[in-house]
């Protein structure tokens, strides 16, 4: 750990859309903290999405729930600015940009296996691959609508050609797409949202009556 005043020397960046932000999200986090023994993480809600079909729900929400999703992890810091970004956000100009603020740091890209799977997709993926150290966690292979039943088995990374460094965390069935589905559908049906998402974000979720209409 860099101590007070000292430059920081291991930084992560963990973005997503964070609509919402679940459990197997803050896991990922606070393995990330842990496993990397970062002096930060900044947890990046995404801006205009590029690679997303779908309209996001508006920017002050997502940042609200992040903010307590992860507010309480040490060393985490949610960081607005994609959102605040004109036009599409692209990774490479986020970590340019956390390479200008940190010079002298290791910088990680925490990141899912779908994520993974899908990386060479990415707008100037190389240029990501040259600011940053990719770190990875396992995820089941059904991420949708239904990923909530739990029974899907691992995606299988052996074949990636891409350099990666492991994260380890317990297997989640759960994703931002099922939550949305779940929510629209019958809040009812299947496990309690407060078992999928920290307590605050449920109550935030619930408050603000997000996710009434399928997304």
């Amino acid at each position: 750990m860099a101590g007070s005043g000292a430059p920081l020397q291991r930084v992560g960046m963990f973005g997503g859309a964070f609509d919402p932000p679940h459990t197997a999200h803050r896991a990922l986090a606070l393995a990330a903290l842990e496993q990397l023994r970062l002096d930060a993480l900044h947890v990046m809600p995404t801006g205009q999405a590029w690679h997303k079909a779908r309209t996001l729900s508006p920017a002050h929400h997502r940042i609200a729930m992040c903010e307590r999703a992860f507010g309480d992890l040490p060393r985490a810091r949610i960081d607005r600015r994609e959102t605040e970004r004109l036009g599409p956000s692209y990774t490479a100009d986020t970590l340019a940009e956390l390479r200008a603020e940190y010079p002298q740091a290791t910088l990680y890209l925490v990141l899912g296996a779908d994520q993974l799977l899908a990386f060479k997709s990415w707008v100037r993926w190389e240029e990501v691959l040259s600011l940053a150290t990719l770190a990875v966690a396992n995820r089941p292979t059904d991420i949708g609508a239904q990923a909530l039943r739990g029974d899907a088995p691992l995606i299988d990374l052996s074949r990636v050609d891409l350099p990666f460094v492991p994260l380890r965390m317990p297997l989640q069935h759960i994703s931002a797409t099922a939550l949305r589905a779940k929510l629209a559908a019958d809040p009812a049906e299947g496990p309690p949202l407060d078992l999928l998402v920290p307590d605050a974000v449920a109550s935030y979720i619930s408050q603000h009556h997000l996710y009434q209409t399928a997304s």
